[in-house]
């Protein structure tokens, strides 16, 4: 046994602990805020989304096919990071590994989508200048698109992390933040199809 090899106190084991309980505390306080900034703009898209300033309105310009093939894959990425997670706490790396690149493909599909969509309807002339409802809109669907792209560059650290190192406590830890944040970002997607889109068709 090396003697320079100090053991493990219960002292060094609570501190750690403590240090785990405060980055979640930490990390569930950002989510909070994250909630109050949707909050706003999606109060904000609602008292603006009649005013169209004589433009189009969302019954005009949104795909409803569309849109749900955007949902499918968000749907699908956040079962397959639960699945990445689960399989990390099995020691798993390999087929971990797999699933946080297939959620890294889907999420990656879904940003692709949403871009594509906003640059047809700039192209097709209902920029985020023509009026209340689109700069709402933009705004809105653009912050939430904003978000997933820090996700996917999260994510794509993570699997470098667990390709290069393997599992750990700490890769543990980040990999459960970014699962959270994930989820978080799949519900406010539900939201967002629910009173942006399907609101919007149906109005």
């Amino acid at each position: 046994m090396n003697n320079n090899t100090l053991p493990i106190t219960n002292d060094d084991q609570l501190t750690e602990k403590e240090n785990t309980n405060k980055t979640l505390f930490g990390f569930w306080i950002y989510l909070m805020s994250d909630c109050v900034l949707f909050a706003a703009l999606f109060a904000t898209f609602i008292v603006l989304r009649n005013n169209t300033f004589g433009g189009p309105s969302g019954k005009d310009i949104f795909s409803m096919p569309y849109v749900l093939v955007e949902t499918i894959l968000l749907l699908t990425s956040s079962f397959t990071c639960g699945i990445a997670m689960l399989l990390i706490h099995k020691q798993q790396k390999k087929a971990a590994l797999y699933s946080l690149a297939l959620t890294f493909i889907l999420g990656l599909s879904f940003l692709s989508l949403e871009l594509y969509e906003f640059r047809q309807l700039v192209i097709d002339g209902h920029s985020w200048r023509q009026s209340a409802f689109l700069s709402s809109y933009f705004t809105l669907v653009g912050t939430h698109g904003l978000h997933i792209t820090v996700g996917l560059f999260w994510m794509a650290v993570v699997a470098f992390q667990l390709f290069k190192s393997g599992i750990n406590e700490g890769l543990t830890k980040r990999m459960g933040l970014l699962s959270l944040f994930w989820h978080f970002l799949d519900i406010i997607w539900i939201f967002i199809f629910s009173i942006v889109y399907l609101m919007g068709v149906l109005a």
